[in-house]
Formats: structure tokens, C-alpha cells, sequence
């Protein structure tokens, strides 16, 4: 087919325009780290405190979202610029890191060092509503579009409609009614005057806006699980993936924002772990999406579920241990005895192997009941094989075994004769 004169080869058209994408990734990728390191430094000279960073005002794992979401995200977008998850994660990063900057840099201009710095009151603008175009890419388009960046069918399209609705009505009506109160006004400062545009935003955002976006983020995990049952093979793994880290995310909000216990100490812990939490759902998807040791899932998910039930029950004997020898002790021996802590050290140590294998083998005959059971096949064919003579029988229980525990389509045994001829079994 002859091209037009002055045409270039669709390869190399496509060659431009993946470095053109790769390019534009990686940029937006280097933006959002150095938004994260400049919200990082003004929230130093801004003088917080470590407490106020890594705990109360959550600057830390804002800057980690950021930095984490963009990375990813540039790879993805690099290696897959036909796939929209990566410009998600990139989106994602550029809005939440506009929005931590733009708090902290107008905190700089307006109340820290007033007038140092231009552009304050916009900066506090940006940073009172540009939040919201990044928690919509985060909890409605990317479980919608995971893993290939395709609605699951059309009857999902509703979702995308509604998650982009309530991102429109939050901006809008922050761009139109926050403009007139830009400057410290923004800074923290509560809300007083009912019937102001500070109250009118609140109501509609709690009420109406907010609601919605909730309602279509939920709307898109069922999308997701109604993908998952139709999946097979390599989408099946990445959608497992991507659950394993959003359920991992679920626990740690749960552990911060139901927990009764609120002294500084659990603060810091949940604040570290957050840390390392946040990270986890962009790896997750980076991993399912570039198909980097895809099927390591299970074995982290059998892994996880096995250890935690482990901690989850030793910590109980444990702390039932203690409980009940103290009460021992104190009415035997009218007191406290350093005797109670040993011994039951001394008990989780014992119990540690055999309440593992057991929650191992709970685990695999409720979750993972093909592998218990081919595994229960081949311990019981290894019995046989060590006290069965007779070759015809034995080659009829290995092909029997294959078929049980492989499940393929076809089996064949081939067997060489003493004469070196080679014979054929099939089973029937």
C-alpha cells in the first residue's frame, strides 16, 4: 500500500508517540516528587512540629500518596500508554500534591512570613478543592477501569457519570464560592457564619456532592468483584492483586479511625504504618499490570492469612496466659511473680509449630481446597508407589493421579519395554 508523499510509517508514528507519552510521565512523575519534598520543607518552615507532620495534619502521608502514586504511575504510562491506569495514578499524584503544597505554601505567604512570597491567597484557594479531582480518580476510576483501563460492560457507565458528576460539583462550586474567602480565612480557620459560602460549600459537599462519590466508589468495587467472576487466567491474578492491597488499606483505616484507643503512642504506630501502607495499593497495581511475578499472589495471600490468624491467637494465649497465672499466682502466693511471664513465653513457644500447621491446613482445606487436595493425592500415591510390584497397576494409579490433581485434557504414559521397545498406555 503506497503512502501519501511527506507520510511517515505508522511504526514510527507510534515510536513518537510512546516517547512522546513515556516523556510527559515521567515529567508529571518528577513534578509530584518535588510538590511532596516542597510541602515536606514549608511544613518545616512553617514551624510543625515532627507530631504535626507525621500525625495530626497527615502531611507525611499525603507526600508518600504523591510520590508513590506518581512513580507507578509514570511506569505504567511509559510501558502501557494505551492503558489509562497509569495517567489515573499520574492525575491522581498531581492533585493531591497540589493540594498538600497549596496549604503549606499559602501558611508560608500569609501567616509565617506574610508577604514573602507572591501568590498566597490563590495558593490557599487551589489547596481548599483540588483534593477533590484526586480522591474521585483514587475511589472511583481506578476500581472501574483496573486492570485494563476498559469499563467491565456498559451497563457500568453510570458509575463513571455519577463519580465524574460529584468531582464536577465539588470544584464548581468550591471555585465559584471559595474565590471571594481566599487568604488566611482558609487556613483552618472554623466555619462561623451559617449561611455564609464557607457553611453553603459544607452543607452541599456532606450532603449531596460527597454522598455521591461514595456511592459511585462502592458502585465501582462491585464492578470490580462482577469482573473478577468472569475473569480467567493472568486478570484473574491481577484483579487479586490489586484486592489484596485495597483490603490491606481497608484494615489500616479501620485500626485509625474506629479504634477507641487514642494516646500519641498508637497515633505514631498507626501514622508509621500508614506510611508503608499507603505505597501499597500502587505497587500492587504496578505489579499486576506490568505482570511482574503475577502469580506470587497466592502465596501471599495464603502467607498473610496464615500469620495473621497466628499473631491474632498467640497474642490471645498469651495475654490469657498471663491473665490467668497472675490470678494463680496472687492467690497462691500472695503476689506478683516474674515466673507468670516466662511461662508463658515459654507456652507460645511451644505452641508456635504445631498452631501454625494447623491454621496452614484450616486454611488450604477452606481456601485453597484443589491444591489440599492434589497434595493429599500425591502424599497418598507416594505410600503406594513405596509398596506396589506390579508396573500395570502402578501406571494405571499415576495416570488416575494426573488426571485428579493436574485436571488436563489428555494423558498419555509411556512405558519402555526391557527388550528397548516402547509401549503406549492411554487411559480409557
Amino acid at each position: 500500500m503506497d503512502r501519501q508523499p511527506g507520510e511517515q510509517p505508522r511504526g514510527r508514528r507510534r515510536g513518537v508517540g510512546a516517547r512522546v507519552s513515556s516523556g510527559l510521565a515521567w515529567f508529571v512523575c518528577l513534578l509530584c516528587v518535588g510538590l511532596a519534598a516542597g510541602s515536606l520543607t514549608l511544613a518545616l518552615l512553617n514551624g510543625r512540629s515532627l507530631g504535626e507532620i507525621v500525625i495530626e495534619e497527615g502531611i507525611i502521608a499525603i507526600a508518600t500518596l504523591t510520590v508513590a502514586f506518581s512513580v507507578v504511575g509514570a511506569l505504567i504510562a511509559s510501558h502501557r500508554p494505551r492503558n489509562p491506569i497509569g495517567w489515573v495514578f499520574c492525575a491522581a499524584a498531581l492533585f493531591q500534591g497540589l493540594a498538600n503544597i497549596g496549604t503549606e505554601y499559602a501558611t508560608y505567604a500569609l501567616i509565617t512570613e506574610p508577604g514573602s512570597v507572591p501568590l498566597g491567597a490563590g495558593m490557599s484557594w487551589l489547596g481548599s478543592w483540588i483534593w477533590a479531582p484526586g480522591l474521585g480518580l483514587i475511589l472511583v476510576f481506578l476500581p472501574l477501569l483496573f486492570p485494563d483501563g476498559r469499563l467491565p460492560s456498559r451497563r457500568w457507565l453510570w458509575v463513571g457519570w455519577v463519580g465524574g458528576a460529584s468531582i464536577a460539583m465539588i470544584s464548581v462550586l468550591a471555585l465559584i464560592l471559595l474565590w471571594p474567602e481566599r487568604g488566611p480565612a482558609l487556613l483552618g480557620a472554623p466555619v462561623r457564619e451559617e449561611g455564609g459560602p464557607r457553611w453553603t460549600l459544607d452543607v452541599l459537599v456532606e450532603t449531596v456532592a460527597f454522598p455521591l462519590m461514595l456511592i459511585a466508589g462502592l458502585a465501582a468495587v462491585v464492578s470490580l468483584f462482577a469482573r473478577f467472576r468472569r475473569a480467567r487466567g493472568e486478570e484473574r491474578q491481577q484483579i487479586k492483586w490489586f484486592a489484596y492491597a485495597a483490603a490491606l488499606t481497608l484494615f489500616w483505616i479501620f485500626l485509625v479511625e474506629v479504634l477507641p484507643d487514642s494516646s500519641l503512642l498508637f497515633e505514631a504506630f498507626t501514622a508509621v504504618v500508614g506510611v508503608l501502607v499507603i505505597p501499597s495499593i500502587p505497587i500492587a497495581a504496578g505489579v499486576a499490570i506490568m505482570r511482574y511475578r503475577l502469580y506470587d499472589i497466592d502465596r501471599i495471600i495464603n502467607r498473610t492469612l496464615v500469620y495473621g490468624a497466628l499473631t491474632v491467637f498467640l497474642a490471645l494465649i498469651y495475654f490469657g496466659s498471663v491473665v490467668g497465672l497472675q490470678y494463680v499466682f496472687r492467690t497462691l502466693a500472695g503476689g506478683d511473680s516474674n515466673l507468670v511471664i516466662v511461662a508463658s513465653t515459654l507456652t507460645i513457644a511451644a505452641l508456635f509449630s504445631p498452631l501454625r500447621r494447623g491454621i496452614q491446613t484450616f486454611i488450604d482445606r477452606r481456601f485453597y481446597r484443589n491444591r489440599y487436595d492434589a497434595a493429599k493425592t500425591l502424599e497418598a500415591f507416594s505410600a503406594t508407589l513405596r509398596d506396589e510390584t506390579d508396573l500395570g497397576r502402578l501406571g494405571d494409579d499415576l495416570v488416575a493421579v494426573a488426571q485428579e490433581t493436574v485436571q488436563p485434557a489428555h494423558v498419555s504414559l509411556w512405558l519402555r519395554r526391557s527388550s528397548g521397545g516402547v509401549a503406549g498406555r492411554k487411559p480409557a
